[in-house]
């Protein structure tokens, strides 16, 4: 599983990524996580707000930081 997390280093970036890593934890799954801040990068995904998440390729939260609780919805 490979886990995109993207932003420029805000501090809702930094908790969207930190959100990602504790629920991957929690899960025991093997997954890489990915921090994405390169805005070319960024809006490959169609996405223009950040801090985004993304899933195998697969944009799951735009504009906010996702709880540890919703990423763990989204591994499951």
């Amino acid at each position: 599983m490979k886990i995109q997390v993207m932003g420029p280093g805000c501090p809702k970036c930094a908790e969207a990524e930190k959100n990602v890593k504790e629920a991957v934890a929690e899960a025991g799954i093997d997954a890489e996580v990915i921090k994405v801040s390169d805005f070319k990068e960024i809006t490959s995904f169609g996405v223009f707000s950040t801090p985004a998440v993304a899933i195998d390729g697969k944009v799951k939260v735009v504009g906010k930081a996702p709880s540890k609780k919703e990423v763990l919805s989204w591994l499951r």
